[in-house]
């Protein structure tokens, strides 16, 4: 098994965009690679896009097996609508991708702590899971807190964290944006793997190193 699972400060903090953009970059550079939203809440945007990414290598169920209708937790969803939100649930839809392409870019779902059942949390089917973590940072105020905090809980779970990446998601620039990555360079334990620049459609040379790379056949 081989791929990442990627997750993020918060919700909105660019986790389907770089998801995506790591499916096209592997697909692009050869590598069979597809995207995977275990669960979905509120609508299919995130999945579409990972499909998108995938090529509809596969259908957009497989990419997300479990569509909730509800825009809340998916203990909350789940509950509501009586769907099975379960790990064992999510790992279902993973291994069945698994077993046919050679990475799978996993997309979490909001935060780190978000709760999947009244008995199971995302670091719970993280866990299971086994795969690299890489955390997703919205580059703006707020972000030193929330990345550190996040950081920490992920290495308390004695998950390989691989890096973070700081997602710029507005053009403007001001104090804390600029400020941010040199401050957590300073006060994290994990890397830095790089930034993702406003609207770039493409992934910075480090990023590419580091997360593309090792999975392209040389020759």
């Amino acid at each position: 098994m081989a791929g990442y699972l990627i997750t993020a400060t918060d919700t909105d903090a660019g986790k389907t965009h770089v998801a995506t953009m790591l499916v096209h970059f592997l697909r692009e550079a050869g590598v069979n690679a597809v995207g995977f939203k275990p669960v979905s809440c509120g609508d299919l945007a995130d999945a579409e896009g990972l499909w998108e990414a995938s090529e509809r290598v596969v259908s957009l169920e497989e990419i997300c097996p479990i569509a909730l209708q509800t825009p809340a937790a998916p203990s909350v969803a789940g509950e509501i609508e009586g769907v099975d939100t379960s790990v064992k649930r999510l790992l279902e839809g993973y291994h069945h991708l698994a077993s046919q392409f050679e990475v799978v870019i996993v997309e979490g779902v909001g935060g780190w702590e978000v709760p999947l059942t009244a008995k199971e949390s995302f670091p719970d089917f993280a866990k299971a899971l086994g795969l690299p973590v890489v955390c997703v940072t919205a580059n703006r105020l707020g972000a030193l807190n929330h990345t550190i905090l996040t950081t920490k809980a992920i290495l308390r779970e004695g998950l390989d964290l691989k890096g973070v990446i700081l997602n710029c998601i507005e053009e403007e620039q001001d104090v804390a944006t600029v400020t941010n990555r040199a401050q957590l360079e300073t006060f994290l334990s994990t890397p830095i793997l790089g930034e993702i620049i406003y609207d770039a459609p493409y992934l910075e040379e480090g990023l590419y190193e580091a997360l593309i790379s090792p999975f392209v056949k040389e020759g």
